[in-house]
C-alpha cells in the first residue's frame, strides 16, 4: 500500500484526487491539506509515503515546503502536481528535492503510474535540457555554480556543506540564495 497525502489550495482538487486514489488498488489517500501550515500537521500525523503538492499555495511557498519535506530523513517523497508546468518549475522541482512532477491535465492512469514510480524510489522528473541548465547557470552568482550543480544532482544539504567546507547555517544560506535566484525573473547578468 502506498499512503498519499494531498496538499492543494483547491477543495475540488483535493476531493477529486482523494476519490480517484480510493478507487485505485494499492493507493490510499491518508489526508489532505489546503496549505503549508496544515501540511506539517498532516504529514506528522499520517506519515505518508508520497505527497502530491501544488507548488502555488495560498498560505505559503510550495517549493519551500517541498524543500523542507525532502530534507528530513525518512520523509515522504514529493511529487509536484501543477496546472502550470514550465521549464523553470522543472528545474526548481529538482533543486527543491521533488521526486516527480505531474501536470494536472494528465489522465488518472498517468498520475497513478507516477505515484507508483516515485513510491518505488524512482524519479519521475522530466530530464533537464542543456538550455535549462545554461539559463540556470546564468541566473546564479559564479560563486554558486558548484551549489547549483550539487542541487541539480540531488546532493544532500550536509554533503553540500561538507564539500564547500561551510557550517550548516552558511551552507543553507547559499542554497537558499541559489533557489531565490532561480525563482526570480530572468535578467541578463552584467558584463564583467
Amino acid at each position: 500500500m502506498t499512503r498519499i497525502a494531498i496538499v492543494d489550495p483547491q477543495p475540488a482538487i483535493r476531493a477529486g484526487l482523494a476519490l480517484l486514489l480510493r478507487g485505485e488498488p494499492g493507493l490510499v489517500p491518508v489526508g489532505a491539506a489546503a496549505g503549508a501550515s496544515d501540511a506539517a500537521d498532516l504529514l506528522a500525523r499520517e506519515r505518508p509515503d508520497v505527497v502530491l503538492l501544488e507548488p502555488a499555495l495560498l498560505d505559503g511557498d510550495g517549493i519551500a515546503l517541498c524543500r523542507r519535506i525532502a530534507r528530513e530523513a525518512g520523509s515522504p517523497r514529493v511529487i509536484l502536481y501543477t496546472a502550470r508546468p514550465a521549464a523553470e518549475l522543472e528545474l526548481l522541482a529538482r533543486v527543491a528535492g521533488a521526486r516527480g512532477m505531474i501536470d494536472k491535465a494528465h489522465p488518472p492512469d498517468t498520475v497513478f503510474e507516477v505515484i507508483r514510480r516515485v513510491a518505488r524510489g524512482d524519479d519521475a522528473l522530466p530530464p533537464l535540457t542543456r538550455a535549462q541548465l545554461d539559463a540556470a547557470a546564468h541566473r546564479v552568482d559564479p560563486d554558486d555554480l558548484a551549489v547549483l550543480a550539487m542541487l541539480v544532482d540531488g546532493t544532500p544539504d550536509a554533503d553540500v556543506a561538507a564539500t564547500l567546507r561551510l557550517d550548516g547555517r552558511r551552507s543553507r544560506r547559499r542554497i537558499e540564495r541559489v533557489i531565490g535566484r532561480l525563482r526570480a525573473p530572468a535578467s541578463p547578468r552584467p558584463a564583467a
